[in-house]
């Protein structure tokens, strides 16, 4: 990070470009604000929201899956720390985004499942959160629409582009989605995942999604079963509590297509996740994103669900 300052600061620029997945536009957002003063990253994590001018961005993305390009959020890792840090407010959203799905094609499976689970979980995250509100609710429930019915297709299939262009849609919607709502307990989970053990954030939020999901029903239970019927695999005429639990089954289904492992297939270390767990625990309930479940947890619960995954 501090080499791309020093190459912002060299360049005498004028705005940031951002090209690739959510790392890289993550990293271009973070580069834009550090560029105008000398604070460390760490004093951006939430709770603190920034709202302060950063140079404009520009963000180019190349999966469809992040929603990088449209959200007021960036995440990056405290190498010092190992902690995976939201920083979030007006200082992070791009001026401009250009999206274009012909810059997707030819993603291999195992990039394109992950990034499209990611952006499947911003679009449920963002409908069942405390925060949810009408328009949100529409670009959420769009996007579980377009992704639900085209993931499996993109993931079989580099070439499809009918697939490509609807994933990189509804990406889109769903980063806009919970950029004016919020994610939850899956992101908040994910994080500590994704940076102590370098799961790709995607496949993290996959391992999490039918756990949390089964979790959280009770406390929201028509939002769950709005998403069933969004999604194509429960219809109006049944009741909430059979369209829940076809929701739960559909996303092990999804897993299992997706060839999303374990935390053990993924070769984890059973007994250094266990150690983690009530790091990964205080440091998702730090990131502030489980109090906008619909079930909030308490820490036990949060490890719980972490020691259970990593049984």
């Amino acid at each position: 990070m501090r080499r791309a300052t020093r190459m912002l600061d060299d360049g005498d620029a004028d705005c940031v470009v951002g090209i690739g997945g959510g790392s890289s536009m993550d990293t271009a957002k973070a580069v834009a604000l550090l560029g105008t003063g000398d604070t460390e990253m760490r004093a951006y994590k939430a709770p603190v929201t920034t709202d302060v001018p950063a140079l404009p961005v520009v963000a180019v993305p190349t999966t469809a899956g992040s929603g990088s390009e449209c959200t007021r959020f960036t995440i990056i890792t405290d190498s010092e720390t190992d902690e995976k840090m939201l920083c979030g407010g007006l200082a992070f959203l791009p001026q401009t985004a250009l999206v274009d799905y012909e810059l997707t094609v030819g993603m291999p499976p195992r990039l394109t499942a992950d990034t499209g689970v990611d952006a499947l979980v911003h679009a449920i995250e963002a409908y069942v959160s405390v925060k949810a509100n009408p328009f949100t609710d529409t670009l959420a429930l769009a996007a579980m629409r377009t992704i639900s019915a085209n993931l499996r297709t993109a993931y079989a299939d580099s070439s499809a582009r009918a697939a490509r262009e609807a994933m990189t849609l509804g990406a889109t919607q769903a980063g806009l989605a919970f950029s004016n709502s919020s994610v939850a307990l899956v992101h908040g989970m994910s994080r500590p995942i994704g940076a102590h053990f370098g799961v790709a954030h995607g496949l993290s939020n996959a391992m999490l999604m039918p756990a949390v999901t089964g979790f959280s029903i009770p406390d929201a239970p028509v939002r769950y079963a709005d998403c069933a019927r969004a999604m194509g695999i429960a219809d109006s005429s049944e009741t909430h509590d059979s369209a829940t639990a076809r929701l739960v089954d559909e996303l092990h289904r999804l897993n299992r297509d997706l060839a999303v492992p374990s935390p053990r297939e993924y070769g984890i270390d059973e007994q250094r996740w266990h150690e983690l767990v009530p790091l990964m625990a205080a440091q998702a309930r730090d990131s502030g994103s489980p109090a906008n479940n619909p079930r909030v947890p308490a820490t036990a619960e949060i490890e719980d669900l972490h020691w259970s995954l990593g049984g």
